[in-house]
């Protein structure tokens, strides 16, 4: 989870090939609609997440019938988006992929080929409530390399896994 340019797809995948868990990007599977909004600068309203969320969750849900754990990006900017994701079977576990905001900046200007404009990263950086004490996740500071960033994810998991144990 986090704002459009902290590198979600580029970490999730990678994470999701090192865990050996398939891997499905949220963003394909926006309605055509919510891409059309945004890709003409225009933030996206609680009703238009709503069934795409919706969307994100049922394919975490399948992923868990077939037996399967499996990473998903996901803005998840709010609390409430993230409840709905929470729905799913099989339980859900955030990593909030956090950053500067100039950071991000530079990154979404040096992106080609993304609909998400980075006049979009105010309104998104406005909307983010990161997580809360009780919610099952970790922070993840993005200024490392894709593989840093991998490993600092998986580390923070580690530790928080070993601390529901005990």
């Amino acid at each position: 989870m986090g704002v459009s340019g902290s590198g979600k797809t580029t970490v999730a995948t990678r994470l999701a090939d090192a865990l050996g868990r398939p891997f499905a990007e949220a963003d394909d599977m926006h309605p055509p609609a919510n891409v059309a909004k945004m890709a003409a600068g225009t933030p996206l309203t609680d009703d238009d997440r709503g069934p795409w969320l919706a969307t994100v969750r049922d394919w975490l849900t399948e992923q868990s019938a077939l037996g399967r754990s499996a990473v998903v990006t996901c803005s998840a900017l709010r609390r409430v988006y993230r409840d709905v994701l929470r729905e799913a079977a099989g339980g859900v576990t955030f990593v909030h992929l956090d950053g500067d905001p100039e950071l991000l900046a530079v990154r979404m200007k040096a992106r080609k080929g993304h609909f998400m404009p980075p006049s979009l990263l105010r309104s998104q950086l406005d909307t983010l409530e990161p997580l809360e004490a009780d919610e099952d996740g970790v922070r993840v500071p993005i200024d490392g390399d894709p593989d840093e960033l991998v490993a600092e994810a998986l580390r923070r998991l580690g530790e928080r896994a070993r601390g529901h144990a005990e």
